[in-house]
């Protein structure tokens, strides 16, 4: 795939996000951050530790477990609405094609919460989690990947 100059890129996983901008041509893409941001995300254990609840049946007077809450998953959910929400307001500054890379998982949460402006302005949408590797190591990722 070919990336056009003043596309943005964004790779995201629970705990952190880049946003990147092609400075370069399509022949020698050059991706500079021009948004980012990580959060520290305790483990569920770390979070919290109270027992779950219980429930009761109040026709035949049964009561049953409910299960744990997971503080990190629901952690990580919030932080990939706050970078769609971030990825809009980037994208209408700067009025730009996006092309997104993220883990399957994360890619399903983005996409529920991203505006239709972004949405009508995507070029890629790759299942990947490339966050922590060099931007000259996502330029390659993207200029590699067949629609």
């Amino acid at each position: 795939m070919k990336i056009a100059n003043g596309t943005l890129i964004m790779a995201v996983d629970g705990s952190k996000m880049l946003i990147l901008r092609n400075e370069g041509d399509v022949r020698k893409p050059v991706l500079k951050a021009v948004a980012h941001e990580r959060v520290h995300n305790l483990q569920t254990a770390e979070q919290g530790s109270d027992r779950p609840g219980r429930s009761f049946s109040s026709s035949d007077g049964r009561r049953s477990g409910l299960g744990d809450t997971d503080w990190h998953t629901q952690a990580e959910g919030r932080f990939v609405i706050e970078a769609a929400q971030t990825l809009d307001t980037v994208q209408k500054d700067l009025a730009a094609e996006v092309i997104l890379v993220a883990a399957p998982t994360v890619m399903g949460t983005m996409r529920k919460h991203l505006s239709e402006r972004v949405k009508d302005h995507i070029l890629a949408q790759i299942d990947r989690d490339v966050v922590n590797q060099p931007s000259d190591e996502i330029a390659k990722l993207v200029s590699a990947y067949e629609p």
